[in-house]
């Protein structure tokens, strides 16, 4: 376990700092160019995790995990202390943070696999479920906390120093992960589009996994465009600006109530569990909808956040219990790569279906599209029937 305490210490120290990131460089751009710009900074990280999302997948299965880990975490901390050095030093220029987040972006495609794959290989199958429940802890927790101090130290001493702080825990988790051991390593006699070929294989050969990966699309669709998009706005003339905020508070203190919940709870077919739990996640969309006022809203919220973690501790567990070890990264990276790419078509597509039809029109039909395909991986008998604890030997 003191492997796994490393991975949990670099993990932690990771997630704090990309929590605070997106905050302090939102301000940072903001500040220097403009909202245009700060569009271009994001799309520049997203595209390139996008396109090298797969090869990640390949590479974290060819090679020792432990150092694709180390190595995307340094090329990240580097990223992030360049576009700290454009902000401090008052050299601030969009093309270069741009340059700077695409790195960043690829980088980051290569550490989603990876930290998939090395979890089975820390944790002994027992223990898969209280491992993936505290990683989810951590990640909520931060989620809730990262922006805050985020905006308390831009105010503070300025965008800067915040993402200075990023790229240094980036390095911090390089240096706990280069503590992990190698594990197995496995000798790679094909190409790597011969090992995308077999990890497309497996990835289909699993009903559960592409069935599951299909509902994804749809819930990132859903919650990445109208969500996020028409969320605030429709909140605000309902409630007030600052509704939003407890909203979204309330939702992350559902997620980390649920992911410590099931840190304690054994239950046979987590899977099934944590579909049927998601469908939960479409409450805030039926109450914006309906025009519920704020104490309604934000008991969904929380409500939602449950169901939203219960389906992400009960996906990542299932992953490692059932997936193939040799495969487990390629697998999971198609399964990010096809569900992902709702998230821009969402952010693109919301406007102009808010334009025709109405915001509020919008959201209760996004909600009731959310139950209904949330349960759709239900009526698969291999989800229905996958068991949580009982590994197949591969």
């Amino acid at each position: 376990m003191r492997s796994f305490h490393w991975f949990f210490t670099g993990q932690l120290v990771s997630l704090v700092g990309s929590s605070m990131a997106p905050v302090a460089l939102a301000f940072a751009v903001l500040d220097s160019s403009g909202p245009g710009d700060l569009g271009l900074v994001l799309a520049a990280r997203m595209v390139p995790l996008l396109a090298f999302l797969l090869l990640g997948g390949a590479t974290a299965d060819r090679f020792s995990r432990r150092t694709v880990l180390a190595a995307a975490n340094l090329g990240s901390g580097l990223a992030q202390a360049g576009v700290a050095a454009l902000v401090l030093t008052g050299r601030y220029s969009t093309v270069a943070v741009a340059v700077l987040e695409l790195f960043g972006g690829a980088s980051a495609a290569f550490t989603t696999p990876a930290l998939r794959g090395i979890v089975p290989q820390l944790v002994g199958g027992s223990g898969l479920r209280r491992a993936n429940s505290l990683l989810a802890s951590a990640r909520n927790g931060t989620k809730i906390l990262g922006p805050s101090l985020s905006g308390v130290l831009v105010v503070a001493a300025g965008s800067g120093p915040a993402i200075a702080f990023d790229a240094l825990t980036y390095l911090v988790a390089a240096a706990c992960f280069a503590r992990l051991p190698a594990g197995a390593v496995r000798t790679a006699k094909t190409t790597v589009l011969a090992d995308l070929r077999e990890g497309w294989t497996e990835f289909r050969r699993l009903p559960w996994v592409w069935l599951g990966t299909a509902a994804f699309f749809v819930v990132n669709l859903v919650q990445t465009g109208t969500w996020q998009v028409l969320g605030p706005a429709l909140t605000r003339q309902l409630s007030g600006e600052t509704t939003w905020g407890y909203v979204l508070s309330a939702r992350g203190a559902g997620l980390l109530v649920m992911s410590a919940l099931l840190y304690r709870l054994a239950v046979r077919h987590l899977l099934r569990l944590g579909w049927a739990l998601c469908s939960l996640g479409a409450l805030p969309f039926l109450a914006l909808g309906a025009g519920a006022g704020a104490p309604w809203l934000i008991a969904a919220a929380f409500v939602a956040g449950l169901g939203i973690s219960a389906v992400g501790v009960a996906w990542e567990t299932s992953l490692a219990e059932h997936v193939p070890t040799h495969a487990l990264s390629r697998v999971s990276s198609y399964g990010d790569l096809l569900s992902y790419l709702a998230i821009p078509i969402g952010q693109l597509g919301v406007g102009p279906l808010a334009g025709a039809f109405g915001g509020f029109a919008v959201v209760a039909a996004a909600g009731i599209l959310y139950a209904a395909v949330a349960l759709v991986p239900l009526a698969s008998p291999a989800t229905r029937h996958l068991r949580h604890g009982a590994a197949d030997d591969v």
